[in-house]
């Protein structure tokens, strides 16, 4: 599903004012770089606000705690669940829970700053469920050799992982018809402003 409407933009360093904000939700599959992209909007578009998912699963080198995720055992997760206080959860490759704590982010839209979510695909069809107006984005790989590559190229899974993670990525890829709009991650620079302009932001000049 892709959207012939623009979303109003603003230029880069200002937001948008006089209400709630929309939220965007950024999914896609496994090494696709959805990290690579968001940790790019952070950089370089600091008003817009990034939600940090809960997750199970133990760091990476050189995650930070409350930065990247916040990193929770298993029965503080089921708490979190049994609380209502995640926006969406899902257990991803069959191991690890990752969830969006819902109140961050009903706090930011409701200060009206433009608030990008990304998760999964099980995440995003949640929210969906959710929030029907938030604004879904499909981040696509060049190729599926270009995706291969990249997962073997990060290196931070061993072999049965990374024939999961593959396998994972096939199902999600298609599920791209399901989205507003998809980007392709070709060069992170640029589609980090193709998605700063979906999200109603106009890069500046220089970040062109």
């Amino acid at each position: 599903m892709h959207s012939d409407t623009p979303a109003p933009t603003t230029t880069a360093g200002e937001t948008g004012a006089g209400g709630p904000a929309r939220l965007t939700v950024l999914a896609g599959p496994t090494a696709v770089g959805k990290g690579t992209v968001s940790a790019d909007v952070r950089e370089r578009y600091p008003d817009v606000w990034l939600s940090v998912s809960a997750t199970t699963r133990q760091p990476r080198p050189g995650e930070v705690d409350g930065v990247h995720y916040h990193f929770v055992g298993p029965e503080r997760f089921d708490d979190m669940v049994a609380a209502g206080e995640l926006l969406e959860w899902a257990v991803v490759h069959g191991r690890n829970r990752y969830g969006t704590p819902r109140r961050a982010v009903e706090e930011q839209l409701a200060a009206g700053r433009p608030a990008l979510l990304e998760i999964d695909l099980q995440g995003a069809r949640q929210v969906r469920a959710t929030m029907p107006g938030a604004r879904f984005v499909f981040l696509a790989p060049p190729s599926w050799e270009e995706l291969e590559r990249r997962l073997v190229g990060r290196g931070t899974e061993g072999p049965e992982e990374r024939e999961r993670r593959l396998a994972t990525a096939r199902v999600e890829l298609a599920a791209e018809p399901e989205f507003d709009v998809v980007i392709v991650n070709d060069d992170v620079h640029r589609a980090t402003d193709e998605l700063v302009r979906v999200m109603g932001i106009e890069p500046a000049p220089a970040d062109r």
